[in-house]
């Protein structure tokens, strides 16, 4: 699939399964971090309407450690060659790390998911650059892929997620990634603030952020702006999902793939 032409091209926003392989994701750590469970969530994505799997080998929410590059090789990397070979879905690897993204390209991944929008690793623009696949470059509050419960707060946030992916969009093009590969996030939850207005007034003002003439991906999944017990998150956040489609957004990334798949399907 070329992702960045089929964004383009359907109607409703494509959907990107999350599979955290981890042991302490805010969500679902240590439920897909075996390579027989993980392929198991993978078909089960793929079958509830999946477009892309995006495999993350390392938790970034509040309060969460920094992990060697050999633990995250060894979380991503098996469950990666498992999943090329039980599935046709383009993946996406999460990652802000250039050794993991480049060998997980080599391997067959098709996308980069940065957290850091490049700043995690000066090799990473040169790699994605190289490999001219599609990268997510997303705001965050935060210098570092760990985020914090910092409760900022903004004069204007569409203005300052805006002159933010202006920065690292020139840093990506400079570095010869094409403006055809970028997508951009403005980030939720505690990457904005853990103050939960910003998260809702940036899905009221998406539009802004199509001026900049890149694809929107969302990743709303059962963040704790919702509110809420973690259990029933999914069905606020189908709600969220609609509403960043009807405001632009071309890519979902969420936990409840048939939940979201089912509700897109309704509009």
């Amino acid at each position: 699939m070329d992702i960045i032409k089929a964004i383009r091209t359907t109607k409703k926003p494509l959907i990107m399964g999350v599979l955290n392989v981890t042991p302490n994701s805010f969500s679902d750590g240590g439920q897909h971090n075996e390579i027989n469970k993980a392929i198991k969530r993978i078909k089960e994505m793929e079958e509830e309407g999946a477009d892309i799997i995006d495999i993350g080998g390392e938790s970034t929410g509040p309060n969460s450690k920094n992990i060697s590059l050999e633990d995250e090789y060894q979380r991503v990397i098996p469950i990666l060659r498992a999943a090329l070979k039980i599935t046709k879905l383009p993946i996406s690897i999460d990652t802000y790390k250039a050794k993991i993204a480049e060998e997980s390209l080599k391997l067959g991944a098709q996308m980069i998911n940065d957290v850091t929008a490049l700043r995690g690793n000066s090799k990473m623009a040169k790699i994605v650059a190289k490999y001219q696949v599609p990268i997510i470059l997303m705001y965050s509050k935060d210098n570092s892929a760990r985020t914090t419960l910092q409760e900022k707060h903004y004069k204007n946030v569409i203005k300052t997620i805006k002159e933010f992916l202006t920065k690292q969009i020139k840093f990506a093009r400079e570095a010869d990634i094409k403006n055809s590969q970028i997508i951009i996030d403005p980030g939720m939850g505690n990457f904005i603030s853990k103050i939960p207005k910003y998260s809702f007034e940036i899905l009221n003002r998406l539009e802004e952020l199509k001026k900049l003439g890149y694809p929107i991906c969302i990743g709303a999944s059962r963040k704790s702006f919702i509110g809420g017990p973690m259990n029933e998150r999914d069905l606020k956040g189908q709600i969220i999902s609609a509403i960043a489609y009807l405001n632009g957004a071309g890519i979902i990334r969420t936990h409840d793939v048939k939940g979201t798949k089912n509700i897109l399907e309704q509009l």
